[in-house]
């Protein structure tokens, strides 16, 4: 299993990395802004991407918009903070298969990955 996590801080990456490495993801590519993102997602393939909604060089909704441009099919969770309501609502529209509010649980990561990889069960 292979998990592309982007995300601007470093910490996050980390949680979201062992977080997904303990449900079995053999491998977790990790990016620091939403180019990086597009980049290693053209050059591979995952079985789910996680997105952090604010990035340097490409936000979150572009980084989804990039892999839907190339690949309907590949899960994609978008991870934003409360209050930011519309920017779900503009993920949806670039159909985001599902999001995470900032802060969260280890197990509601869990859930919602586990969700959307059902090899996973």
């Amino acid at each position: 299993m292979r998990a592309l996590v982007a995300d601007d801080a470093k910490m996050m990456r980390t949680i979201i990395r062992r977080t997904l490495e303990s449900m079995g993801f053999d491998a977790v590519v990790e990016a620091e802004d939403g180019a990086q993102a597009v980049d290693a997602f053209r050059g591979d393939v995952f079985d789910i991407v996680l997105t952090d909604w604010n990035m340097p060089h490409k936000d979150g909704l572009q980084v989804l918009k990039d892999i839907r441009a190339s690949d309907t099919n590949v899960p994609v969770i978008i991870i934003t903070t409360e209050g930011q309501q519309q920017h779900v609502l503009e993920a949806v529209k670039a159909g985001v298969s599902d999001y995470i509010l900032k802060p969260f649980e280890a197990d509601s990561l869990k859930e919602k990955v586990t969700k959307h990889v059902p090899s996973l069960v």
